[in-house]
């Protein structure tokens, strides 16, 4: 089987978010898609089956220890093994089937890939889990809640990245992960930026949560009043986001480096 490892998000290699990509034909047991997962012990394992009719695929996600149900850097990194390395797409658009639904990922002409993801809105979160802030350490603006994390949101760029979670403490908390965010520094050259922590799912940082920005994007549109920004994560590794909002949907825009392509010995 062939495996491809790619960092999603950025235009150069060893930045971004890496992801290995693994193109089937039949899916393989769960238990022993998960061992691949571990075994690559990164963030994101996406594995993808064609499926009838042209340009449709069916996608899964597993970090070193769980199923997902929804990564935003994989899917970005399986877009980029479809239309330039197995060269499976026929058009510029093609379609995944997943445990989030449908996901349509578009290509430009400058080879930047964008992801037709549901937007996730946050609410306010009246109850919190005493270990949000024991293991953030700094008070913040707000938190919030989506559907499967929190959001918290600090008034300044410096105080993300200061930030040293406890991530012992901080995997106690009933959720997929913690996504922090404030408005870009006065310098950025960005609109928004955020750090997401998940020693809940089995990663402690993520360098690029695509997914996180499907709540992101939703919030950001509504306090900067305009629709289309653009971000960064200021994880060490760091990664740029294109961001736009349109009803109920969001758009996340990236470039995705290839870094590796390997052979797994028939299982």
């Amino acid at each position: 089987m062939r495996l491809y490892q790619l960092d999603a998000f950025t235009d150069q290699l060893f930045c971004g978010n890496p992801a290995a990509v693994v193109p089937l034909t039949d899916w393989l047991p769960d238990e022993r898609m998960q061992k691949i997962a571990a075994e690559n012990n990164l963030a994101e394992t996406a594995f993808y089956v064609k499926t009838e009719g042209d340009n449709n695929f069916h996608i899964r996600w597993f970090t070193p220890t769980v199923e997902v149900d929804l990564c935003g850097h994989a899917t970005l990194a399986t877009s980029y093994v479809v239309f330039f390395l197995e060269k499976q797409a026929t058009t510029d658009t093609i379609s995944f089937e997943s445990r989030s639904g449908r996901l349509n990922v578009s290509r430009t002409d400058d080879n930047w890939l964008t992801l037709d993801f549901p937007a996730d809105p946050v609410h306010k979160a009246n109850v919190l889990p005493p270990a949000l802030m024991a293991s953030l350490g700094v008070k913040p603006v707000d938190v919030l809640k989506g559907r499967s994390d929190y959001m918290v949101v600090y008034d300044s760029e410096a105080t993300v990245k200061g930030l040293n979670p406890d991530f012992r403490e901080m995997s106690s908390i009933p959720a997929r992960g913690i996504i922090v965010t404030a408005p870009a520094g006065p310098d950025s050259s960005v609109d928004f930026v955020s750090r997401f922590f998940g020693p809940q799912s089995g990663v402690d940082e993520d360098p690029v949560t695509g997914s996180a920005h499907t709540t992101l994007i939703p919030y950001w549109a509504e306090k900067l009043g305009r629709n289309t920004m653009t971000a960064r994560q200021i994880s060490p590794r760091g990664g740029y986001l294109r961001c736009e909002l349109d009803g109920d949907r969001v758009y996340i825009s990236g470039e995705v480096q290839l870094y590796m392509t390997a052979e797994i010995r028939q299982l």
